[in-house]
């Protein structure tokens, strides 16, 4: 696990994390939208490239919300429904840089850079909230 000034801030495997700490987990549409790939996947693994790929599918079909096409417009310079290489770049390097690594801080997966795979660590209180908003964004 990443550790943070020092001091490992994983949650054990027991801890239920807090209701604040689901919640910021779950404030970026990104952060869902890999959770919720994850989370359907039988073994909780996948590529970061398909990571990828499955966030922008479901920007693209939740018609990805202004704040979310606005970012993707500045960084690649293009319209997100596109799928140009240079969006999956951007949007590939938020989840390496921003993303996984805050997932990975709170125990929720563990990413392996050299396999490219990232492993998902279930957590009920987050799967309750997750199934939630995964019913309101994608119904």
């Amino acid at each position: 696990m990443r550790e943070t000034e020092g001091e490992a801030t994983a949650l054990a495997p027991d801890a239920t994390p807090s209701l604040d700490l689901v919640f910021d987990l779950l404030s970026d549409s990104r952060r869902r939208y890999a959770l919720y790939y994850l989370n359907d996947q039988p073994d909780g693994v996948a590529t970061i490239e398909n990571l990828t790929k499955n966030v922008i599918a479901l920007e693209r079909s939740a018609g990805a919300d202004e704040e979310t096409t606005a970012k993707t417009e500045t960084v690649s310079g293009h319209d997100p429904g596109d799928g140009s290489a240079d969006q999956r770049a951007s949007v590939r390097m938020e989840l390496q840089h921003i993303h996984l690594p805050k997932l990975e801080d709170a125990g929720i997966l563990e990413q392996d850079p050299r396999s490219e795979t990232v492993r998902y660590w279930s957590q009920p209180s987050v799967e309750e909230w997750l199934e939630h908003a995964q019913h309101k964004e994608t119904a």
